[in-house]
């Protein structure tokens, strides 16, 4: 109980940020401790007893929106020309609340790289262990999703200045 105390409220925050519903927030993270309590004998000290959980909550959140997603419209490819540069700015004022929605627009593959490197804080070889992909794979997907996110903040700022 102490470790649950301890950790679950910073869990159910992680949580929220990937599913965005307080009610399927609590289910994953009480999923996710069930499973972390478990797998104890798994756990061997290499991180803090939170980075592991912390893993353990954004891969059982990531598997719940994939079973939850009925379709998938993905933006085409060829339609945004994508630099490979380290810059995250804009041209333009842009709030926190309009950044979390465009993250939220963006295609799973992409969004879930641009999450978990901007709002969760992980580094390329963290996030490929995470979502199992290569980590050429998982900077290719957080360079195109810093492009889409870019397009989509760009295309909202046309909508909304109309």
């Amino acid at each position: 109980m102490a470790l649950y105390r301890k950790y679950a409220h910073g869990m159910f925050c992680v949580a929220m940020r990937l599913v965005q519903n307080e009610a399927d927030a609590e289910d994953l993270v009480q999923e996710a401790f069930i499973k972390a309590f478990r797998k104890m004998d798994q756990y061997r000290g290499e991180v803090a007893f939170g980075a592991w959980l912390k893993r353990i909550v954004i891969n059982r959140c990531i598997d719940f929106l994939k079973a939850r997603r009925q379709h998938f419209v993905e933006l085409e490819e060829h339609r945004l020309a994508v630099a490979e540069t380290e810059n995250w700015e804009v041209s333009f004022p842009v709030g926190v609340q309009q950044v979390y929605q465009a993250i939220e627009d963006l295609p799973d593959k992409y969004r879930y790289v641009v999450q978990l490197y901007l709002v969760e804080g992980y580094d390329h070889s963290e996030i490929s262990g995470i979502l199992g992909l290569r980590e050429a794979t998982c900077r290719t997907r957080l360079m195109r999703g810093k492009g889409y996110l870019k397009e989509l903040l760009k295309e909202k700022r046309h909508v909304a200045g109309s």
